[in-house]
């Protein structure tokens, strides 16, 4: 970071939610905080079970695992301070405290969005290759395709942090968001950034097409062999095993590409910020429900574990 930043700006000002009356606030602070409890006790539960079941040991749930872990962490980074800004009124944030939010806000999103790819691979692969599936999705490639899903958010955050950050900030410190993303602290910087601005918008395409490119190209096979079974039946069944991953991308990719791709003469600051909560606070919430309760397995898992728990509990006492 530049020294002459540092004397500049030493920290910046969350706008968050303050167009809206203190009344409103303080609903927003409790509804965000139940969303937040909730979004962290579910996920843990995903982890806990999924990691202590041994019929979830499969290459679906390894997946679904890591996936709770992403969400746990872009939970952290974001909720924690939002609810400081609606409840105490808290909205200064560090300079090096926002370049941190920034760096880890990219490094998840990166890799959910490989993540989500990966795992419609893994769907691919049961659903059109069910009798090579477990020689394929064995534990060591299921391992380097959750590192190479991870991976890519260490260079892509790096990069992008350490260059917005290395730019000299003007006197206005007010981020119009309710965290450190990057549009609008790239508002506040006093130096040309048209270099950026292109890394930043062919980056973000290609971050966000190219996994999304390799879902649709798997859930296009995935439906040409689902469309081969001649049963009913078979094709439920098949289509299940897939129906709550799809919802979940679904959710993530449409509210990305609405914040990220919309024309900026029809996306206020005030509306980013809406979507902006959708794929920071509503799908990490949903993601543990859709696959709770729509998935068997995970539900028997979930009762087998508050039984185990129930009994260990009872005998101790």
């Amino acid at each position: 970071m530049a020294a002459g930043n540092w004397s500049g700006v030493n920290e910046f000002v969350l706008m968050s939610f303050s167009f809206l009356p203190t009344e409103i606030q303080a609903l927003l602070f409790l509804a965000f905080l139940v969303i937040y409890l909730i979004t962290l006790l579910g996920n843990s539960l995903i982890i806990l079970v999924t990691l202590a079941d041994p019929i979830l040991q499969i290459p679906l749930y390894f997946f679904l695992r890591n996936l709770s872990f992403l969400e746990i962490g872009f939970n952290l980074v974001i909720v924690p301070k939002m609810l400081g800004t609606l409840i105490a009124q808290d909205t200064s944030i560090s300079f090096l405290g926002c370049a941190t939010q920034m760096y880890f806000f990219v490094f998840f999103g990166v890799a959910e969005c490989f993540l989500l790819a990966t795992m419609a691979y893994d769907r691919y692969v049961a659903i059109c290759s069910p009798l090579h599936y477990p020689v394929i999705m064995n534990q060591g490639t299921c391992t380097k395709l959750a590192a190479a899903s991870w991976f890519p958010g260490f260079p892509v955050a790096t990069v992008q942090t350490t260059w917005l950050f290395s730019f000299p900030f003007c006197a206005n410190n007010k981020v119009n968001h309710f965290f450190c993303d990057s549009p609008p602290v790239l508002r506040l910087v006093c130096a040309d950034t048209a270099q950026f601005e292109v890394y930043a918008i062919v980056g973000t395409i290609l971050i966000i097409m190219t996994p999304c490119l390799l879902i649709l190209c798997s859930y296009t096979c995935i439906a040409a062999s689902i469309l081969k079974i001649p049963s009913a039946k078979g094709k439920h069944k098949a289509f299940s095993t897939c129906s709550s991953h799809l919802l979940v991308v679904s959710l993530f990719y449409v509210s990305l590409s609405l914040t990220y791709f919309r024309p900026k003469s029809n996306n206020s600051p005030e509306n980013k910020k809406l979507l902006s909560l959708a794929y920071t606070v509503v799908t990490p919430l949903l993601n543990p429900i859709i696959y709770s309760l729509r998935n068997n397995e995970m539900k028997n898992a979930l009762s087998r574990t508050f039984h185990k728990a129930l009994t260990l509990r009872n005998f101790i006492l």
